[in-house]
This record gives structure tokens, C-alpha cells and sequence, in this order.
């Protein structure tokens, strides 16, 4: 029965790719037809329909889930204040001896505000607004233009702590939990704090290789304008009060992702402080006026309108999935694979990958991951890992061309076709380092920090463990969580 569930997912892609509807319309729709044919056909009860309010219930009593609309508005309002647009001009000023500023300033801008402002879609539109008007005025072609906007988005995907890492420590958690629970391992289930930390050094070494290959790639100015031209582009009016509300922002920034990075602020603090200082920042400049308010509002709803509806379709959808077995059909496929977990985590990579061809990083966190992962942590237990490939794949994937998601965002807020071998080309030294270290991550697992208490180790050398035991642990484990919520509070 579970090969009923692989055509549900082929149908869902289909629909996804070539309907143009929003993906909770497609993941409802789908789950729904396919239920109904499995209560029509005998498959299943139609009791299964009432287990899905108190699943969504258990769901949306998750307190992470406090800080989406919260990270959601610092990225409505980054998009709608001028704060981008003075960091950028700061960041040129700063770096006019050489051609490659705004190059620069835009991997900068990057590493700083896609963590904060969430999917791929929100960077490539933020970035693309600040940036591309002075990469044309630089003489960089539209094809350049879009690499280092496409880059510099899916900087948020790696660089902690950002929305993608938080929802996918989450979904993470729940994998590991249903591991531990059918492997009988007596270990501490892993939390978002340990994504963060696993994925603190590689995010390092990616931002570093990164301003390399920008500054090397653009270190003299384009062939179609002159170098006075250049600097005229470069040396452009910065105030005094620019250098203030620039050298205050990065600050306050860095310390923010640094201390919810570290574990001194949780994710939802983080994101409520980080969206009181952008408020205050507009009322104290007279930018947040009462339309630009109300427009941040509207996107703030809307955004994280769809993002819960997407995350309560992906719900209904892979309890569906679950009621076909297909999930124990995915498990008895990995371990049936002759490479053993090496082989399985390959082709749950390759799986992620083809998935951001046409889903963004919410869609595939809410969706694939809490079908694949499961069954490969069972083969696979060095669970911090895992996940670090898993991010850094997903990164790559959306550059690739010509379907990656980023590119095709690219395309979208250009509103134009891109010239894609010239797309490639822009694109390939961007890709090469990001190949460079899913391959350092891959064959040396010890670039990944891991607490040593979540860390599995081999599966032959688990405890097996009695329901009593598993009962009692996982009990133990809720009122440590209950104690740590009320030292929060």
C-alpha cells in the first residue's frame, strides 16, 4: 500500500510545478482526493479525518512557533524602511578603492538580513530592490546581477539562526524523536540550539569563500565604463548620520544572531527585539509613516497567513501519507539499499535536492523532511549532521540552473529572461565553493560541533530499551523541558 503514497507525491509535484496554485491548495486537494480513495477503497478508516484536529492541535501548541509572524515582520519591515538601502551606500563608501564594493556590500547584506527576513523568495526581492540599481550603474550585466542576488539570498538557508534553521530544528526534532523511539536509543533528542551550533562553522567557511570568490571575480571595474565613472558610482553622498544608523545596525545585529546563535537569547526573544529596534528605528527617522505601517502589516498577515496554512496542509498531507504506510515503504527501501546508511543518506540528499527545483525551504521543511528523515536517522544517527547536509544541499540546489528556485525568483523580480549560460557562468564559481563544502562537511563530520549527548554514535552499540524505559525517558525529558520554560518565563 505505501506505493500509493509515492503517487500522491508525483501528483503533488505535477500540480506544484505546472498549476501555478499556491502549495497548501495543492497539498490539501491532493491529501483530500487521495483519502477519500482510501476510505472508498477499504484502505482505511474514516476515522482517520478525526485525528487530524488533534494533531494540528498538538502542532500549533509548539511555542517556537511564536517567533514565524515575528521574523516575518522584521522582514516586511526591512523591505519597506530604508535601512537596506543606507547600509549599502555605507558599505560602498567604505570600500571604494576597490571595484568590487557593491559586490561585496551585497554578499554583506546578505549574510546580515537573510537570516532575519526567512525564505529565499523575501531575499531575492529585498536584495534585489538595494542592489541591482547600483550594479547597473557599475556596468555589471543583468546576468551577474542576478548570480550575486540569487547567491546572497540563500545565505539565510545556512547562516544560524535564521527562520529555515529554526523550522527545521523543529521538524528535525520530530524526526529524531520518532527514531529514538523505534531504535530504543537511550539519548537526549536534539533541539534547535544544536542545528546552530553544527551549522555555525561550515556557514563560516562559506561566508569567507564567498567574499573571496566576489572580490576576486570583480576586482577590476567593468569593460563598458570607465574608472572614473566607477568612483563616481561609488562615492556616493553618505551623511554622517548614514554612518551612525549603519555602524548601530550592524551592531546590534550581530549581537542578536550572535546571542540567540549561542543560546544567551532564545529564537523568539531574538526576533521580538530585533523587530522592536527596526520599529523604533522608523518612528525615530519619520520613515514608518502610516501607509508604509500599514503595508507592513498587510505583508506581516499575509506572509504568515500562508505560512501556517501551508504548515497545517503539510500536516494533513503526511498523515495521509502515513495512513498508506508509505513512510515504513521509504524505511524498508533505505534499508534495503546494499550501501547501508551511506547509501541511504545519499539518496535522501538527492530527494532534497530535486525538491528545491520547485519548492522553497518552508515547503520542503514542513513537507519532505518529516517523511525522509525518520527512517535515515534510524540508518544514520549522527543526527546534527544529517541535518547540516541537508541545509547545505539545500542550498546549492536552489542555485543551480536553470530550475533552481532561486534563479527562478531572480527571474521573476527582474521580469525579464536572463541569458542563462552567461546565468551559469556567473553562477559557477558561487556553486564550486558551495560543492567545496558540502565535500568538507561530508568526509569530515568533525567541521559539524555536535553536543556530545545527542550525538548517536554507531547503531550496533545502542541500548535496547523496554517501552517502560522509552516511557520513562521521554518523561523525564518533558518535565526537563517544563522546568527550562518556567526558568525562561
Amino acid at each position: 500500500m505505501g506505493y500509493i503514497g509515492l503517487w500522491m507525491v508525483l501528483a503533488t509535484a505535477l500540480l506544484m510545478a505546472f498549476s501555478g496554485l499556491p502549495a497548501w491548495i495543492v497539498l490539501v486537494c491532493t491529501s483530500t482526493l487521495f483519502a477519500t480513495c482510501g476510505v472508498v477503497f477499504g484502505l482505511f478508516t474514516l476515522s482517520l479525518f478525526f485525528a487530524l484536529p488533534l494533531r494540528l492541535l498538538g502542532l500549533l501548541e509548539h511555542d517556537l512557533l511564536q517567533a514565524l509572524p515575528l521574523y516575518v515582520l522584521i522582514g516586511a519591515m526591512l523591505n519597506r524602511l530604508p535601512l537596506i538601502d543606507i547600509l549599502f551606500r555605507v558599505a560602498n563608501r567604505m570600500l571604494r578603492r576597490t571595484p568590487a564594493a557593491p559586490y561585496l556590500a551585497g554578499i554583506g547584506l546578505g549574510a546580515l538580513f537573510a537570516p532575519m527576513n526567512g525564505s529565499v523568495g523575501a531575499s531575492v526581492a529585498m536584495l534585489a530592490h538595494a542592489i541591482l540599481p547600483r550594479l547597473k550603474a557599475q556596468g555589471a550585466t543583468p546576468e551577474h546581477g542576478a548570480a550575486l542576488i540569487c547567491t546572497a539570498s540563500t545565505i539565510g538557508v545556512v547562516v544560524p539562526p535564521s527562520l529555515v534553521l529554526i523550522l527545521l530544528g523543529d521538524a528535525m526534532m520530530r524526526a529524531h524523536t520518532e527514531a529514538v523511539t523505534a531504535t530504543g536509543s537511550m539519548v537526549r533528542v536534539i533541539n534547535t540550539q544544536d542545528i546552530f551550533h553544527g551549522a555555525l562553522l561550515p556557514a563560516t567557511l562559506m561566508l569567507f569563500l564567498f567574499f573571496l570568490v566576489t572580490w576576486w571575480n570583480h576586482r577590476r571595474p567593468a569593460s563598458s565604463i570607465d574608472d572614473s565613472s566607477v568612483a563616481d558610482t561609488i562615492s556616493v553622498l553618505v551623511t554622517r548620520n548614514d554612518r551612525i544608523v549603519a555602524a548601530c545596525s550592524v551592531l546590534s545585529i550581530l549581537a542578536l544572531l550572535i546571542l540567540v546563535t549561542l543560546g544567551y537569547l532564545y529564537a523568539v526573544e531574538g526576533a521580538a527585539t530585533g523587530g522592536l529596534a527596526l520599529l523604533l528605528y522608523g518612528l525615530a527617522t519619520r520613515t514608518l509613516t502610516r501607509p508604509v505601517f500599514q503595508a507592513i502589516l498587510h505583508d506581516t498577515m499575509a506572509i504568515t497567513g500562508a505560512l501556517f496554512a501551508l504548515l497545517i496542509a503539510a500536516s494533513m498531507y503526511t498523515l495521509v501519507l502515513r495512513a498508506f504506510e508509505t513512510d515504513l515503504w521509504i524505511r524498508n527501501f533505505l534499508q534495503g539499499l546494499s550501501g547501508g546508511g551511506s547509501a541511504a543518506l545519499g539518496v535522501v540528499l538527492l530527494i532534497l535536492a530535486a525538491s528545491a527545483f520547485v519548492l522553497d525551504a518552508f515547503e520542503i521543511m514542513f513537507v519532505i523532511i518529516p517523511i525522509v528523515m525518520p527512517p535515515l536517522l534510524m540508518l544514520v544517527p549522527d543526527v546534527t549532521w544529517v541535518a547540516v547536509l541537508a541545509l547545505l544541499v539545500l542550498q546549492m540546489s536552489f542555485l543551480l540552473p536553470p530550475f533552481g528556485y532561486a534563479i527562478l525568483m531572480a527571474s521573476s523580480v527582474l521580469r525579464k529572461n536572463l541569458k542563462q549560460r552567461a546565468l551559469s557562468a556567473a553562477l559557477l564559481p558561487y556553486l564550486l565553493v558551495q560543492a567545496g563544502v558540502v565535500f568538507i562537511v561530508l568526509f569530515w563530520p568533525n567541521m559539524v560541533w555536535r553536543n556530545d549527548a545527542a550525538t548517536l554514535g554507531d547503531a550496533s552499540n545502542h541500548k535496547q530499551l523496554s517501552n517502560e524505559e522509552i516511557q520513562q525517558l521521554f518523561e523525564q525529558q518533558r518535565l526537563q523541558n517544563e522546568k527550562e520554560n518556567q526558568e525562561e518565563k
